[in-house]
């Protein structure tokens, strides 16, 4: 049943492409930047009540932040596709219990955060004012926060950063595209003009936003996770990734799935921070 209402809705929206091919396109852009899920649940907000909050503004979005504070380095923790601050609870819990101030983001359209779409763009510029506002040393992403932590240090206008971790990053926005396209069935017409939208809006070809090709121009010390088995991203991703990174450093895992939680990955950041 999961996989027969992508393909649905998909068949719906390749059928009023043949009336109206750039309406469908727009339709279709629009479905992929609104997240199904990732509010907070009252599990998730009993657990943010012990960090401090604040909330910040993209232009007028709001931006919702969360603080523990302790005495070591600042790091800055961004998540992934329809999630929220609370995927953390647990590496928070333990880089807490290391001494670590932590600050952390609700997406766009995700958690307490603002806006009706997302999209690895718009990420980045939030994590360019919590950055400016708080001055984190690292950055730790999840998936395509990740993704969006490469395109905000691209860029090369925040001078702080000295550490990045990226747990199960996209090594572009082509792969994850392609991999919408074909889980909704979309017809080749439906395709390209989801390209076209995308290049209108953003002024770039999706083959642009690589997260390899961007992660050239960083050289922030790196540290990179990816399971072996993960069935959201894959592997290949991540060696797409570290070809390109050379300042970075894999580790590969068994078993962990997209997800990258536990004791082991949270051991190996502890070990790359403190060196």
């Amino acid at each position: 049943m999961k996989t027969l209402i992508p393909k649905l809705v998909g068949a719906l929206i390749n059928c009023i492409g043949f009336f109206n091919a750039s309406y469908a396109s727009k339709l279709a852009l629009k479905l992929f930047s609104k997240p199904r899920s990732g509010q907070l649940t009252s599990s998730a907000n009993l657990f943010l009540e012990s960090a401090n909050k604040k909330t910040l503004f993209y232009n007028d979005t709001p931006i919702q932040t969360y603080h523990w504070k302790g005495d070591k380095e600042t790091l800055l923790l961004a998540h992934g596709w329809e999630s929220n601050t609370s995927r953390w609870r647990h590496k928070i819990e333990t880089l807490h219990k290391e001494g670590y101030s932590i600050y952390a983001l609700d997406g766009p359209a995700h958690g307490a955060s603002g806006s009706d779409t997302f999209n690895a763009i718009l990420y980045s510029e939030f994590i360019n004012v919590v950055s400016q506002e708080f001055k984190p040393t690292v950055f730790i992403g999840h998936s395509v926060g990740g993704m969006a932590l490469v395109i905000f240090l691209e860029k090369q206008i925040y001078k702080n950063a000295q550490k990045m971790v990226l747990l199960g990053a996209p090594s572009g926005f082509k792969g994850i595209m392609q991999r919408y396209k074909n889980m909704m069935g979309y017809s080749p017409t439906i395709c390209e003009g989801i390209d076209a939208e995308i290049e209108l809006k953003f002024g770039h070809h999706p083959n642009y936003f690589s997260t390899a090709d961007f992660a050239k121009k960083i050289e922030t010390e790196g540290l990179l996770f990816h399971d072996k088995n993960d069935a959201i991203i894959p592997y290949s991703d991540a060696l797409e990734i570290d070809a390109e990174y050379k300042n970075a450093t894999l580790i590969t895992t068994e078993g962990l799935g997209h997800s990258l939680k536990g004791d082991f990955v949270s051991g190996e950041i502890i070990k790359f921070l403190s060196h």
